[in-house]
């Protein structure tokens, strides 16, 4: 529906936007509160694993991370802190393969693989029918939910939602990725891509030649050679172009929050979405700083203020009327 400035205020000891993506993932304490597990059995033999937090009577929030993140990834701790204080229970949906045991098929997950985020949604609503439940995405979690809620535009099993540091288009995203620093986070991240393939083609025959996985130097290759055969695409180009969340946005009719700034390192300005491209859910969140899933403010290092806790927690808790 909108485009607006945020009033996030970085903070003066982090200038751009690799010092506000890097602090929190070197820094942020990681430990979070006390969960309990729970593992879903999916119908096609495979499995989903949840963390919850204490339980609550509450309205509840399912947290989906981003790319090979886990209960383990910085913003994890500080939002089920932030949610649980504000009368939230939060359950962390880790995606196939991203709990710390590997699944059990072939497939896995990947930026617009929102059959696993709807059948979790059902389940929750059989069996809380009277609580609430919002959905809160991080990078590639992001992506997935924008995706899901634009596919479903006249849902009613997420009541609100929000979408941080999303990759609107992928191959725009894969290709930031290979300029400049942003090297650096996708060489970290393919190091953990190209691990997890290893360990899981000791284990189960893949229609991909695992032998050549370090020779897959950027995204658009590992993408082309390993995650579109494994999930049904013709090739990267087809995976990127039916998965991009840009093009889901503009049938959004749920309210939704997106948080994104335009220094974002895993993407370009370009790339996001107009105002007239946004459906009538959507409030567009834009910061001039920020880095990727950073927002840190505060006025001394060793007081840090994670804005997205904070922002998120207003978001949800604010009547669904007042959020547009």
């Amino acid at each position: 529906m909108v485009n607006v400035s945020s009033n996030f205020k970085p903070a003066w000891w982090l200038p751009g936007p690799h010092l506000q993506t890097l602090f929190p993932h070197i820094f942020r304490n990681r430990r979070p509160p006390p969960l309990r597990r729970e593992r879903i059995e999916l119908d096609d033999g495979d499995f989903l694993d949840m963390d919850w937090s204490a339980d609550s009577d509450g309205p509840l929030v399912l947290l989906l991370h981003g790319l090979e993140g886990s209960v383990r990834s910085h913003y994890v701790a500080g939002l089920i802190n932030s949610l649980s204080g504000c009368g939230f229970q939060v359950a962390l949906l880790n995606f196939r393969g991203c709990s710390g045991e590997p699944n059990r098929l072939t497939r896995g997950y990947h930026s617009g693989e929102t059959g696993d985020l709807d059948t979790i949604l059902k389940l929750l609503t059989n069996r809380y029918p009277q609580r609430p439940v919002y959905v809160v995405g991080v990078s590639l979690g992001g992506n997935v939910l924008l995706k899901w809620l634009g596919e479903n535009p006249a849902q009613a099993l997420v009541l609100k939602a929000v979408a941080i540091s999303v990759p609107f288009l992928l191959n725009t995203a894969a290709l930031r990725l290979q300029r400049g620093f942003s090297r650096f986070y996708q060489a970290y991240l393919l190091r953990k891509l190209r691990a997890s393939t290893r360990n899981k083609a000791k284990r189960l025959p893949l229609p991909i030649d695992a032998n050549h996985l370090s020779r897959l130097k950027t995204f658009r290759q590992f993408d082309d050679r390993v995650t579109a055969p494994l999930h049904g695409f013709r090739d990267v180009d087809d995976y990127y172009a039916r998965c991009s969340s840009r093009y889901f946005i503009k049938h959004i009719q749920t309210p939704t929050l997106i948080l994104h700034a335009l220094d974002d390192p895993f993407m370009t300005p370009e790339a996001v979405p107009d105002t007239v491209e946004n459906g009538p859910g959507v409030r567009l969140e834009l910061s001039r700083c920020g880095g990727h899933v950073g927002f840190v403010g505060g006025a001394v290092p060793w007081k840090p203020n994670y804005w997205i806790d904070e922002r998120v927690c207003c978001w949800l808790v604010a009547p669904a009327e007042t959020t547009i």
